[in-house]
């Protein structure tokens, strides 16, 4: 295997476009600074609601490929280029919303066997050998059932890895601070006129949002706002972007955060809030 970089990053996502979203600028900084960043997205989001009236055929598989080159064209834009589907495309197809007949689909993320996704993503564990990796809490976020299988094969998988021979020394969730999203809701509240979104969003609306003393970790990823911007927009059939903001198919308005946030899970939990996951492992930069 050709030797990887010092550093090395591991995020793990339900769907094309949740890694934009989540964690963009943090990909982005990083694959610029020379780490190597590795994707794990679980399914291809075939059940996805479609934005654009033009693509709105689309569904199923036919969905789920548009998706794939919509996260390859994402993944460009950050500077990314080991981004995998978990056990390959097709293993394992989008859930739909929790509390659908779709959860039911025996080929869907959620009915897998927790174990067996895991044992998958321990291999690329083993193979990257990550210092870091990212990933949802236990609630996915806000609750969707391939969010939270994410989180649920995620963790098992640093357990499969350590007692394979790579204990991974940090594990972070995604997380938004309370003061943070109220400040960028308030700004929303003024800017909406000027918007091309018909209703604002409200705060339950963002995933992960959190009271500011469980972030242990903020990003700074401003320079890399631009590219950011730029791979939620390849996402054309989940995401309309007007910088600072954009929206879902719920036609809720959203911040586009350039700072993000994490709470460290697994590690030595830093004393006062740090501003690299890779503080404490060594490799910090």
């Amino acid at each position: 295997m050709t030797e990887l970089p010092d550093r090395r990053l591991l995020l793990v996502h339900a769907h094309p476009d949740d890694e934009s979203i989540n964690n963009g600028a943090t990909m982005a900084r990083y694959a610029a600074e020379g780490a190597h960043v590795t994707l794990v997205t679980c399914t291809l989001g075939e059940r996805g609601e479609v934005i654009p009236p033009e693509l709105g055929h689309l569904g199923g598989a036919a969905l789920g490929g548009h998706r794939l080159g919509e996260l390859k064209e994402a993944m460009r834009a950050l500077g990314v280029e080991d981004f995998r589907l978990l056990g390959g495309a097709g293993r394992y197809c989008d859930s739909g919303m929790m509390g659908l007949p779709d959860n039911d689909d025996p080929g869907c993320f959620w009915q897998a066997d927790v174990d067996q996704a895991a044992g998958l993503l321990a291999e690329v564990i083993l193979e990257i050998r990550p210092q870091v990796l990212v990933t949802y809490d236990d609630n996915g976020g806000y609750g969707h059932p391939d969010h939270i299988q994410a989180h649920r094969v995620a963790m098992r998988a640093v357990e499969l890895a350590a007692e394979q021979g790579w204990d991974v020394p940090k594990v972070y969730w995604n997380r938004v601070p309370r003061s943070v999203a109220e400040q960028a809701f308030a700004r929303l509240d003024g800017d909406l006129p000027g918007l091309p979104f018909e209703k604002a969003g409200v705060l339950d609306d963002v995933p992960g949002v959190v009271d500011d003393g469980q972030v242990t970790t903020a990003i700074d990823g401003t320079a890399y706002a631009a590219a950011k911007a730029a791979a939620m927009r390849a996402h054309v059939t989940q995401i309309t972007v007007a910088e600072p903001y954009f929206v879902l198919s719920n036609e809720l308005a959203q911040p586009l955060f350039t700072t993000e946030y994490y709470e460290l899970v697994r590690g030595e939990r830093p004393e006062e809030r740090e501003g690299d996951l890779f503080a404490g492992t060594g490799e910090a930069s």
